[in-house]
This record gives C-alpha cells, structure tokens and sequence, in this order.
C-alpha cells in the first residue's frame, strides 16, 4: 500500500462512526436557516460535503424539503442512509457519492445550497463561485467557514494553521469574497465553543488511545493519529483566536 493510501485510509477510520465530521450542531444548523427568509415551501437544497449528515436530518426534519446529499466517501454516506431512515425521511434526501468539484447537476436547480466545512477543500471563494452555479437566482447559500478571530495569534498556533490551512483569513475578508463572488450578505455568526466539542471533539478523542495501542507499530498510521491529537490540544488551548464562522447568502438576480 503507498504510503498516501495509507494515510487517507487511517484518516478515515480516525474519523469514522462519528456524528459529525466537524464543527456544528443542531443549533447552529437551525440558526443559520433562520437567516434564509422567502425559502419556498418545498425547497430543494443541495447539501455538499454533507458527511455524515447530521445537518441534513436536521434540515430535513425542519422543512418540507427534497436534499440532495454529496460526498465522496462512502462509509459516511451509509451512515446518512441508516440516519435518514430512522428518521423516516428518506424519501426525501437523494445521496450521491460524487466530487464536489464535479457536481454533474442541472444549473439554477436548487434554492439553497448547504455547506458546513466542506469549502475550504475547493477554496473558500473558489466553493462559492462554483456553486452558484447551481443555485436559483435569489437562492441561499449557507457555508461554514474556519477562521481567525483574534489577531496575533501565538506562534505555536501560527504554525499550526500554516501547516494545515495556509487560505485561512478572517471574518472580514470572507465576507469581501462572498460579495464579490454575486452574493448578497444576508448574515454571518460565529459557532460557540461546545459546537467544536459535544459531537466532534469529544467523541473524537474517545477513539485515540484505542487506535494508539492498534497502530502502536506503524509509524504512517500513528503520524495521523497524533496530528489529530494536536489539533485537538491547539483548540483546548487557543479557542479565542479562530473559529467556525457561518455566512449566509443570497445569490444576487
């Protein structure tokens, strides 16, 4: 197996069973929707990068929507499907295993597209210029996005995010590219500190010290293990300096 394989593989299973693959809650979901005034009654909303799908059951269970949900791995698309079924909404979220970057999908078809922590794979303005694409004129678009918050970070952090995601910038200019990319600013707020914790982080830290001891002699596998480990402790230590910020958008006509 190449060495890369091996690393996106062990990611996967670092990440695997979780409830969500990043920042977010239920709550934040909600919160963010609120913002989308006028959505008609059955809206049809694309959701990119959904995961796991914890937001798109909420979405789901808060409106008279069709989903469609994008991913590109397949466990956490299974795990979506057994979620939209114990939820009985099933048939009303069409999941497809597809690249983001390729979205194969008819232009100008949805009224609102979803994105929690999924466009910083494209780019943040790059994801949003895309998209439209795909959205109605005067459609919706909801994208969580990580940020700095404070200025001057510490250099350990600095680094950190230099290393992992270099693009990071802060609120301001996110907001700058919105625009600039045919959006109306509708809204944009940051998600609380127990967002990155209760259904990610926590439940996340759970599984190293049993991956520790089953990887415990491979160094590729224990190299991903302990930069998940590190990106925990930066957020217990930092978490005033950057976060999870959701803008909300409205394409301009």
């Amino acid at each position: 197996m190449e060495e890369s394989s091996q690393l996106f593989e062990i990611f996967i299973e670092v990440q695997s069973g979780l409830p969500r693959q990043g920042p977010g809650s239920n709550e934040s979901t909600l919160k963010a929707l609120s913002y989308c005034n006028g959505l008609p009654q059955e809206a049809s909303i694309l959701d990119i990068g959904c995961g796991p799908g914890m937001q798109t059951l909420t979405l789901a269970q808060a409106l008279n929507c069709s989903i469609t949900s994008i991913d590109i791995i397949e466990e956490y698309l299974n795990q979506l499907r057994e979620g939209a079924q114990q939820a009985n909404v099933s048939d009303r979220i069409n999941i497809l295993n597809r690249d983001m970057n390729d979205l194969a999908l008819e232009p100008e078809s949805f009224d609102l597209i979803w994105a929690e922590g999924s466009a910083y794979i494209m780019g943040f303005e790059n994801a949003l210029t895309y998209w439209k694409s795909f959205l109605k004129p005067g459609g919706f678009i909801a994208v969580s996005e990580l940020v700095w918050i404070k200025l001057n970070p510490p250099a350990e952090l600095s680094q950190f995010f230099q290393d992992e995601y270099p693009e990071m910038t802060d609120v301001e200019t996110n907001l700058s590219k919105l625009t600039a990319s045919g959006y109306d600013i509708v809204g944009n707020f940051t998600l609380p500190d127990s967002d990155w914790w209760n259904d990610y982080y926590t439940p996340l830290e759970a599984k190293i010290p049993q991956l520790t001891e089953k990887y415990k002699n491979d160094l590729t596998a224990l190299s991903v293990i302990d930069a998940t480990t590190l990106e925990i402790e930066m957020r217990r230590l930092y978490p005033e300096y950057y976060g999870y910020e959701f803008f909300i958008g409205q394409r301009v006509e």
